[in-house]
């Protein structure tokens, strides 16, 4: 069974979370599964955080996503199989 995955870096989530939560929802049939990380240090929220997806679609859709993901400023996605 082969896992379809996209990794997200978001820094400056303040700056970035509206855009990326729009692309997220444009795509949310393909998405299996979502879990957020990002650090507490404190009583203050991380101005960073990590966003990891199971994706469950066609190839093209996945990587054209990512794309998407990667055009807003702060941000970074990575798609990988394994």
């Amino acid at each position: 069974m082969e896992y379809k995955l996209i990794i997200i870096r978001v820094d400056q989530r303040e700056d970035a979370a509206a855009d990326v939560q729009k692309v997220l929802t444009e795509y949310g049939c393909s998405i299996k599964v979502r879990l957020g990380l990002h650090d507490v240090p404190g009583n203050t929220c991380s101005p960073s955080g990590l966003i990891f997806l199971e994706v469950v679609d066609e190839e093209k859709t996945i990587k054209t996503m990512a794309e998407k993901l990667n055009r807003i400023d702060n941000v970074s996605a990575k798609y990988l199989t394994i």
